[in-house]
């Protein structure tokens, strides 16, 4: 089969390498527009789920992951002068060009070809292509030209925020609430490499016009941002991105959906096909979640359209309830002045249940002993699911002791 993939971002690559390892016969070439190495964004975040998967699927390049990653394990949150922290699940941190680099790596070493600073268009396509595989991302072109075939719909959030690194390296996954005369700003931030972490600031539109934020120049801007949030930065700066066109490089989160991924041979695939609040931190790996489906499809079904419509419909259906519980978490911050005046304890674990559609429609405080007797509960299950058979064990030698 020949595969053309447009864009050279983590679903594009990745689809590719797992393309190469089920038929090394495919000819495939992935088309990116961008120099070798540029790439936009800091660092990206995995959890273990998604680090187990890449063993399964390629443990060449789920060992050179899991060596760039930096990880963590807990959650704290800094809500004026107080600070929580809870211990979760284990998260990972790496770098967005390392990652680039070592999934491009690894398709060369497969007999990808690659070419970079190649934009292909809508009338520009790669002759003779059995697929095409549009992972432009969220402003692809290819997909913009089938929009209505698609049925692409965006819609956009209140908030305004801004991606930044810092040289800060947090220990943890790290949540910052500052008050402020206009109101809240908050940041979260995580590592990604010995010296580097990813820091995303958020406010309603009042608060960023408030502080000046949309009159702000670059260095004015991270200025001041440095001061509201030199609790947790420790005399670290910020570092921002200079947008090319002169644009503001503050933005309002756009959700993107389509009613269909594939249109004739063409396939979307990543932010192409859909994106979800970075909130909820899931946005790489639900791009290589879709290369996962999309090879496995071809895998397993001879039939090109049979395949789309199978990875459409797994896809789809895997997509729900994280779409779901996205556009939750970006309303708990919209509304983020309904929990902000609990104690941090009680908002730090609200925070952790902000997908649940529920919280919205139950007071904050109720919700919260609520959630606390469930556990409490389901705490009690395990412990009788583990005394049970020990238990049993116990009477049964006691009951043969007694025959002797």
């Amino acid at each position: 089969m020949k595969v053309a993939c447009v864009g050279g971002g983590p679903a594009g690559l990745y689809l590719s390498i797992l393309l190469k390892r089920q038929d090394p016969a495919h000819d495939i070439t992935v088309y990116e527009r961008n120099p070798e190495g540029s790439t936009y964004g800091w660092g990206v975040t995995y959890w273990r789920g998604m680090l187990d998967r890449f063993h399964e699927h390629d443990p060449e390049s789920a060992r050179a992951l899991d060596q760039n990653s930096v990880r963590w394990s807990d959650g704290v949150a800094h809500v004026r002068d107080e600070t929580t922290r809870h211990h979760g699940d284990q998260g990972f941190g790496i770098g967005r060009h390392r990652l680039l680099e070592i999934l491009a790596d690894r398709a060369r070493s497969l007999g990808v070809r690659l070419e970079f600073e190649h934009e292909i268009t809508p009338d520009s396509l790669p002759a003779g292509a059995d697929l095409i595989v549009a992972a432009d991302g969220v402003h692809s072109a290819l997909r913009t030209r089938h929009a209505d075939r698609f049925g692409t719909r965006l819609t956009a959030g209140r908030n305004r925020y801004i991606w930044l690194g810092t040289s800060k390296v947090f220990d943890a996954f790290t949540f910052s609430f500052v008050e402020t005369d206009h109101g809240w700003i908050w940041a979260y931030g995580y590592g990604y490499g010995a010296d580097r972490s990813t820091c995303v600031v958020e406010c309603a539109p009042d608060t960023w016009t408030g502080l000046g934020l949309d009159r702000a120049n670059e260095a004015d801007g991270l200025a001041l941002l440095e001061k509201l949030f030199a609790r947790v930065l420790d005399g670290h700066p910020l570092i921002g991105r200079t947008v090319a066109d002169g644009s503001s490089p503050w933005l309002t989160f756009r959700t993107l959906t389509n009613s269909a991924w594939h249109h004739g041979n063409l396939v979307l695939i990543g932010d192409a096909a859909h994106t979800t609040h970075y909130s909820i931190g899931a946005g790489t790996t639900l791009a290589l979640e879709d290369a996962i489906a999309l090879a496995g499809a071809l895998g397993e079904c001879a039939d090109l359209p049979q395949a789309l419509a199978r990875y459409e419909r797994e896809r789809r259906a895997g997509l729900l309830p994280v779409q779901s519980a996205a556009r939750y978490s970006a309303r708990w911050y919209e509304n983020l002045p309904r929990y902000i005046g609990l104690p941090p304890e009680q908002m730090f674990a609200l925070l952790g249940q902000r997908h649940s559609p529920l919280l919205p429609h139950i007071p904050p405080r109720l919700y919260h002993r609520l959630d606390r007797a469930a556990g409490r509960l389901a705490a009690l299950r395990r412990f009788k699911r583990w005394l049970g058979p020990r238990l049993a064990r116990t009477v049964h030698a006691r009951a043969l002791a007694s025959r002797e």
